[in-house]
């Protein structure tokens, strides 16, 4: 206990050093800033989802722009 006592006032500068520099964070800053990254990644990317509906949409429309091609070259 005496050895407690003796290291606190390092303790205490350490752990007041810790909070001042956010070097420890809390929950609550955490959950904030999880939430804030979630946000920017809904801005910036798709989902999957979307991106396989897209892909699909493109290999339809190259299926139509073949067969017009096909069309096109026949008729010729």
């Amino acid at each position: 206990m005496d050895t407690l006592i003796y290291y606190s006032p390092v303790i205490v500068a350490v752990v007041i050093f810790l909070i001042q520099q956010r070097i420890v964070v809390t929950p609550e800053e955490l959950e904030r800033k999880h939430r804030q990254i979630l946000q920017e990644v809904e801005a910036r990317f798709v989902t999957l989802n979307s991106y396989e509906d897209l892909k699909s949409q493109f290999s339809e429309i190259k299926e139509k722009i073949d067969k017009i091609y096909d069309c096109l070259i026949i008729t010729k």
